[in-house]
């Protein structure tokens, strides 16, 4: 079991650059408009543009999007290869925002960064977005991928000798699931290993995003309205088909949990984790003092620079079998 040093989470552990950034992050957004009473598409198109809180990364100019065929009709995958071309295996990145928003090719330079220190090739799925298309949609989509990725992706010239997973916020809640729909639905477990940042894997809510609000990126209120966005149709939120943290984790790859102490969904990744390292001793659990949710987005934070090259070095290490 996972016992973090209590230090980690004692307020003068945080450095003095995130609390600057996270005092910014606040200020901004509680000055800001409340997107939430703004059109869905409003608040992407912002994003698109860089004027929302997330920073505005440039496209890879060698990137490739293809479509896959999956019983919802075709699904685009953004493909980033490492700049020397040499792959020894495939990452499958699904994005976060919610369920809501974010777009396959709106990480292209920390696909690209990851992809140059694991020499993996990234496969960033466009699923389906809520409102417009409630669960089970996005699940299907990721399910669909990997299921392609294990299956058929050596026709794209992808390496799969070695598949890892991984995303962010509602993008590591449906990496879990889609670890699980591969287990359950077609008795595969062809993935090595995963990369879950501060995943959503209660979506009834965890005690600390059930009492988190502060507008540090993500509160309690986003929550709320991200969950009723997903779960349209009276779903159970407990149910391990919704929210993974319920779910039989046995024959789960390796992974590295990462999360920081400011984060709604802190609870979500120390009681995710916990439950991991039960059946797959090979979890890392890493906490950052102070870090907002997906921290790992903001550049400029020495933080999320060293949180990206943990969870390269991790991928590198499952990769070598060391």
């Amino acid at each position: 079991m996972f016992l973090p040093n209590p230090k980690l989470f004692d307020p003068a552990s945080i450095p003095e650059e995130t609390r600057a950034f996270n005092e910014r992050v606040i200020e901004r957004l509680t000055n800001g408009p409340d997107v939430w009473s703004l059109p869905t598409e409003t608040v992407r198109q912002a994003r698109r543009e860089g004027k929302s809180i997330f920073p505005l990364e440039p496209f890879a100019d060698d990137a490739e999007t293809i479509e896959i065929e999956t019983p919802a009709g075709p699904l685009p995958l953004r493909i980033i290869r490492p700049d020397n071309g040499k792959t020894s295996g495939t990452f499958l990145h699904i994005h976060g925002g919610g369920w809501m928003y974010g777009a396959a090719d709106l990480q292209d330079q920390r696909l690209k960064e990851l992809a140059n220190a694991t020499s993996l090739a990234c496969v960033s799925v466009d699923y389906r977005l809520t409102p417009e298309h409630p669960y089970p949609a996005a699940n299907e989509d990721c399910e669909a991928a990997a299921l392609w990725l294990a299956k058929q992706a050596s026709s794209h010239d992808l390496d799969t000798s070695f598949l890892a997973i991984g995303g962010e916020s509602a993008g590591g809640h449906l990496s879990v699931d889609a670890l699980l729909r591969l287990r359950d639905r077609h008795g595969l477990t062809p993935f090595h290993a995963a990369v879950l940042i501060a995943g959503i894997y209660d979506v009834g809510m965890t005690p600390s995003a059930y009492n988190f609000h502060d507008r540090l990126i993500l509160a309690h209120p986003d929550m709320v309205n991200y969950a009723a966005g997903y779960l349209q149709n009276g779903e159970d939120y407990k149910s391990p088909e919704v929210s993974p943290l319920y779910a039989r984790l046995n024959d789960m790859p390796p992974a590295h949990f990462t999360v920081g102490t400011r984060d709604a969904l802190l609870d979500d990744t120390l009681f995710m984790a916990n439950r991991w390292i039960q059946v797959q001793p090979d979890t890392e659990l890493e906490i950052h003092p102070g870090g907002c949710h997906v921290f790992q987005y903001f550049d400029e934070l020495a933080q999320a620079r060293e949180s990206r090259k943990s969870m390269a070095a991790f991928l590198n290490r499952i990769r070598s079998g060391k």
